[in-house]
C-alpha cells in the first residue's frame, strides 16, 4: 500500500545545474531547471524508499537561516 509522505527539499544554483536536495534523508539530484530538479529529486526519493521494505522513520530538520561574520 503507497503512504504519500511530505519532505524537504532545499535547492541552490550550481553553474548551468539546480541541485535539490532532501533534507529528511541522504538524496540528492539535479536538473537545468529548478522544477526538472525537483522532479529528478522525486524520482530519487521515490527509487530510495522502494528498496526498503519497512517504512523509513524520519523528522523533519528545523530550517532556520543563520548570520555568521566573514573577514572583509
Amino acid at each position: 500500500m503507497d503512504t504519500a509522505r511530505t519532505m524537504t527539499a532545499a535547492v541552490s544554483r550550481d553553474g548551468d545545474w539546480y541541485v535539490a536536495r532532501c533534507l529528511e534523508v541522504e538524496v540528492t539530484s539535479q536538473g537545468t531547471s529548478v522544477e526538472e530538479a525537483l522532479a529528478n529529486l522525486r524520482e530519487a526519493l521515490e527509487l530510495y524508499f522502494e528498496d526498503d521494505a519497512a517504512p523509513v522513520p524520519f523528522e523533519h530538520p528545523l530550517v532556520t537561516p543563520i548570520e555568521i561574520r566573514i573577514p572583509a
